[in-house]
């Protein structure tokens, strides 16, 4: 995310028409201004379908696009409300956007530090079909880190901390460089776990399989934790499935970061098997973070 470098790339938040539903937006001004950067709410103005049409409505174009801006920009100057009165130093640079959201808030990970959604645990049917799904294709094709922030608030455990999975891959140590950089922000813990899945055929010898598993997050973690000497590391291997194991082990956490297509036991489709898992079942904030360039 944001280095020393990029003090003008925005925290990018999409904002959720409802006004009882600001724990993404809460989340993305808190992150704002511990990086020191702007932060852009974006609202992007959908055309409703005949079935959900309000009777008040204009049938003209003209009109309706008109009452639809207005809309927009109601629920745009709210959440600057709202983060004005959580932060009141942050640089607030709103946008209001015609389109598809997904491809709106794509376009603007290209020069954004994090691009942070709420999650309402959509289920299988709505991820396809829900016009609010936005979630996993956005975090699939972004050019930024994506946070999904789910509702409602979760609880959090004392001393704080942040989980990341680890699998030795490329992507998964970008996800260790990020998972590093955001408990240095907050003085939190930092938990990095190896989630071992036996094969449907026993190996073996499964002592120097989890072996290799344990040198892989050793050697993950060992260059970052020299950089961060101040981040208090524990790391471990898990045994089970690599969805409920860290959504288990991250129940409490500040957040869960985790990298996409990665080998192993991240493989999967285009986002990564373990990353749609986890958007869909964690219960605390999931950064997901693009695979390198």
């Amino acid at each position: 995310m944001a280095g020393a470098a990029d003090r003008s790339r925005p925290v990018v938040v999409g904002v959720d028409p409802d006004p009882a539903r600001r724990m993404a937006l809460a989340w993305a001004a808190d992150e704002a201004v511990r990086r020191r950067v702007p932060l852009r709410p974006v609202h992007v103005e959908g055309v409703p379908t005949r079935g959900t049409r309000a009777p008040d409505v204009p049938s003209s174009w003209e009109q309706w696009n008109d009452t639809l801006h207005r809309a927009g920009k109601q629920v745009l100057d709210e959440a600057v409300d709202f983060v004005t009165a959580r932060c009141p130093d942050v640089v607030v640079d709103p946008l209001l956007a015609e389109g598809d959201p997904v491809w709106v808030l794509r376009e603007q990970s290209r020069e954004a530090t994090s691009v942070v959604l709420g999650s309402r645990h959509l289920n299988r049917t709505q991820e396809v079909f829900g016009s609010a799904a936005v979630a996993l294709p956005v975090a699939a094709h972004a050019h930024c880190p994506v946070v999904v922030v789910p509702e409602p608030e979760h609880i959090t455990q004392e001393p704080a901390y942040f989980v990341v999975g680890v699998d030795g891959s490329e992507r998964s140590a970008v996800a260790v460089d990020l998972a590093f950089e955001e408990a240095a922000l907050r003085g939190a813990q930092l938990r990095a776990l190896y989630v071992w899945q036996p094969g449907p055929l026993r190996i073996f010898d499964e002592y120097a399989e989890q072996q290799e598993c344990r040198r892989l997050l050793s050697e993950t973690v060992a260059g970052r934790r020299a950089r961060y000497p101040e981040v208090d590391l524990r790391h471990e291997l898990l045994t089970g499935h690599p969805v409920r194991a860290l959504a288990d082990a991250s129940a409490h956490a500040l957040g869960l970061v985790v990298g996409t297509r990665g080998h192993g036991g991240f493989t999967g489709m285009m986002l990564g098997s373990v990353s749609q898992g986890l958007l869909r079942h964690a219960r605390c904030p999931v950064l997901v973070v693009p695979s390198p360039a």
